[in-house]
């Protein structure tokens, strides 16, 4: 089975892709990081007690308020929001969920501070992430999928790309991200804005990354144009990904599942290789 990794920065229309390839003709499935990565740290998970555990003490509003509902004298009842106390470790067992707009204030932005915060976050969600992207992708085998797509935007940051034999990189021009970031979300200042930009990392490192991938192993998808051009560019790539992956190749891999095994631990040698040979020619160009 062929792990598709697609990957891109805020509004560069990654999610657009990704709707794309799940649905005809391709009908792929899609393993979403963003998905596990909320579920991961739902009130009552490992990730949730750490994240409370970690911020609590600093970040007042890190949990949302929890309605609660009282009776007047008269017997009715009336919604009310308790929001008096100060969160702290046994709020994991409250089922109170995260206020990710006040993590988000806490961990965006390019102060030590800030990329410190974040480091220690994406330590307690990269790792759960993991395991939960595993059990789905030995899901999607058993039920004899060709291929599955590998939603990650910090595909790079997190080193999963060495596991991806084919990488998808969605990108679009700084002006057009901060004019759909804007778009979507007209609550963000112009600051808050680029803050966000910038913590998935430069759009032109990543392309960079994926054309050093090597031809049939990375293909950089621009999107500055209308959702048509998109489409296209898209149709385009898949048929040359497709190639012979399809077809009878799948039912051998599902099979012989110890071929399959030798080949995943091809790939993984190919995607460490690829990234090594990146990182040695990118500080050869900085010396």
């Amino acid at each position: 089975m062929l792990l598709l990794a697609l990957t891109g920065s805020l509004s560069t229309g990654k999610s657009t892709v990704s709707n794309l390839l799940s649905q005809p003709p391709y009908c792929l499935p899609v393993i979403d990081a963003d998905v596990l990565a909320r579920a991961v740290v739902e009130p009552g998970t490992p990730g949730y007690k750490k994240i409370v555990n970690h911020f609590a003490s600093t970040t007042p509003d890190l949990l949302l308020p929890t309605p609660v509902n009282e009776r007047d004298e008269n017997g009715s009842t009336a919604g009310h929001e308790k929001i008096s106390h100060k969160p702290g470790p046994s709020d994991d067992r409250t089922g109170r969920p995260l206020n990710r707009a006040a993590l988000g204030r806490r961990v965006f932005g390019s102060t030590p501070s800030r990329q410190r915060d974040r480091k220690i976050l994406n330590s307690i969600v990269h790792p759960a992430v993991r395991w939960a992207m595993a059990r789905s992708i030995l899901y999607y085998y058993i039920r004899g999928h060709w291929a599955v797509v590998l939603d990650i935007p910090l595909l790079y940051d997190s080193y999963l790309d060495i596991f991806a034999p084919v990488v998808l990189m969605v990108a679009a021009s700084p002006e057009v991200q901060m004019s759909r970031l804007r778009l979507r979300d007209p609550h963000l200042s112009e600051k808050e804005a680029r803050d966000r930009v910038a913590s998935q990392g430069g759009v032109d490192v990543k392309v960079a990354r994926t054309e050093g991938r090597g031809k049939g192993r990375g293909y950089v998808i621009w999107n500055d144009g209308s959702r048509e051009e998109l489409e296209e560019k898209v149709g385009l790539v898949m048929r040359e990904v497709e190639g012979g992956r399809k077809g009878v190749w799948k039912w051998v891999m599902l099979v012989l599942w110890p071929l399959a095994i030798v080949w995943a631990g091809w790939e993984v040698g190919r995607g460490w290789w690829c990234r090594s040979r990146w990182e040695v020619e990118a500080k050869e160009k900085m010396q």
